[in-house]
């Protein structure tokens, strides 16, 4: 599943709309407009189905390129990981050299490492492919909504955002089935190379008609680039991730041990930096201040605790219906759309008409409904074993469907509700960073709760069974994680504040809204 276009930073510095322009040059200018609109949600699009297409070919990946189990875990994590660490990073760079230049590096960038992903002749380059694609739209990415900020004047703002959430909501249903048809019909003999190469000419034709159409703008007041701070996030994740993708092949070395122990000790050094930086210059990575407001405190561990539950299962699921109950790539995908489906329709009944009523308590529903539905998946996976069917599945999964629903429409404005306005650009930036860095450590825990309940050396029969209980006990873990950000929730405000009240179109420094946590 996919989350969605994330965005680091750019509402409390993106510039004004301009200001209109002579009735007779008003015609062009709309289309124009309009076009570059659909050049951006298209990219956005892009990006949200290339998340959630991968998960769904990780099986037929493996079959291909004789993948590790630390390979099959990096080839997404370490997309969540690149793409996490250069998300505010890419905000800024669109604020200071301009969002439209940005933009076409980025484009540029994940087309030529999509091809590279296709080409790949073995799953080492995969891997290194697909940290550079997580790297470039760490570039594309937060400039699409920015690029939206400065185009359109806040009275048009209402329908464009709420044509991104369709988006959104499009690229998570469409991803896992596209993904399923490619790998299954085998063009040209690629296997699940396609998923892949569909993106260049996708990509090429973006390039071309954005630097056509896309207007250039930039940030009045940018901030300076913590260059330091992202080298220091990056050394920290990839301490405390690299040794748990790994661990489990190399029989848990002293290393490290040593190396997650460390990766305390780097985000302490980040903490101390960040504060330094908001005296010398007043341009942290990190505006350190926000984690006084206690909503926001408690949002983020929301966030992060959820991009982890959310790591570990839908990797976990894809391997279980493939590699454990032999399920066809299109019947595992098609599997998914009952769940896939009911997210997008709580998540729509959520915002409009549920939580304006009942506030955080929606958002704890939903953690409860999740548990309902792990709790009932678990006892279908035990009770009918190797035989379960997808109909069996459809039940647990449409609760979890909505119970997720329910959390990840609203949970962007729960966190922001009591961020002071001046700092809304900064915390929206933090919540997509976290949420991703989340699903990277998920990712990297797979081994533990997953691999790791598996033998080593398993006769073909005993491969079956021996993934079914190793999903049972995942399942677990993700149940337990999810109770624990029901408890978290508590500390969210009881009604979050409305950013724009009574259906009113945004300000020009209103923040910006971010992508629904479905990235995985």
């Amino acid at each position: 599943m996919s989350s969605s276009a994330a965005l680091p930073d750019p509402a409390a510095n993106s510039a004004p709309a301009p200001a209109s322009a002579p009735a007779p040059a008003s015609a062009p200018a709309d289309r124009r407009r309009w076009f570059a609109l659909a050049i951006v949600m298209t990219a956005a699009f892009m990006d949200l189905v290339d998340v959630t297409i991968v998960n769904i070919a990780i099986p037929s990946i493996t079959r291909d390129t004789g993948a590790s189990v630390s390979a099959i875990q990096w080839i997404t994590a370490g997309y969540a990981l690149a793409f996490a660490a250069g998300l505010i990073t890419g905000g800024r760079l669109g604020d200071i050299y301009g969002r439209k230049r940005l933009f076409l590096i980025g484009i540029a960038g994940f087309t030529v490492a999509s091809a590279l992903c296709g080409l790949a002749p073995n799953s080492d380059v995969l891997v290194a492919a697909r940290i550079l694609q997580g790297a470039t739209a760490a570039l594309m990415v937060p400039q699409v909504l920015s690029i939206v900020h400065a185009t359109f004047p806040a009275h048009e703002r209402g329908k464009v955002f709420g044509l991104f959430g369709a988006v959104v909501g499009l690229g998570a249903v469409s991803g896992p089935l596209l993904g399923a048809l490619l790998t299954e019909w085998n063009l040209f003999g690629l296997e699940w190379r396609p998923i892949f190469l569909i993106n260049l000419p996708v990509g090429i034709a973006g390039l071309i008609l954005g630097a056509k159409f896309i207007t250039e703008s930039k940030a009045p007041r940018a901030m300076r680039l913590d260059l330091v701070g992202v080298g220091l996030v990056t050394l920290a994740m990839l301490m405390l991730i690299y040794p748990l993708t790994r661990g489990h092949e190399l029989d848990w070395p002293l290393w490290g041990h040593f190396s997650m122990v460390g990766s305390l000790f780097v985000f302490a050094v980040l903490v101390r930096h960040q504060r330094q930086k908001a005296v010398i210059d007043g341009s942290p990575l990190i505006e350190l201040s926000l984690f006084r407001v206690k909503s926001f405190a408690a949002g983020i561990a929301v966030q992060l605790t959820f991009g982890v539950g959310l790591g570990i299962f839908f990797l976990v699921w894809t391997l279980y219906m493939q590699m454990g109950l032999g399920w066809s790539v299109l019947r595992a995908g098609t599997t998914g759309i009952p769940f896939s489906v009911a997210v997008s329709v709580a998540a729509g009944i959520s915002v409009q008409k549920l939580v304006p009523r009942f506030g955080r308590k929606v958002l704890q529903a939903g953690a409860l409904l999740m548990v309902a539905g792990l709790l009932t998946y678990l006892w279908e996976a035990e009770h009918y074993g190797m035989a379960i069917t997808s109909w069996q599945m459809a039940i647990p999964l449409v609760v979890m469907g909505v119970g997720m629903g329910l959390i990840v429409a609203p949970l962007t404005d729960a966190i922001l509700s009591e961020v002071p306005k001046e700092h809304a650009g900064s915390a929206s930036g933090l919540i997509n960073t976290v949420q991703q860095m989340g699903t990277a450590l998920g990712l990297g825990l797979v081994s533990v709760v997953f691999f790791g309940a598996i033998g080593d050396r398993l006769a073909p029969q005993e491969i079956g069974p021996a993934f079914v209980d190793a999903f049972q006990q995942s399942l677990w873990w993700v149940a337990g994680v999810l109770s624990v950000i029901f408890l978290l929730m508590f500390a969210l405000p009881v009604r979050p504040k409305a950013h724009v009240e009574g259906g009113a179109a945004a300000p020009d420094d209103a923040p910006l809204p971010t992508e629904p946590v479905l990235k995985v």
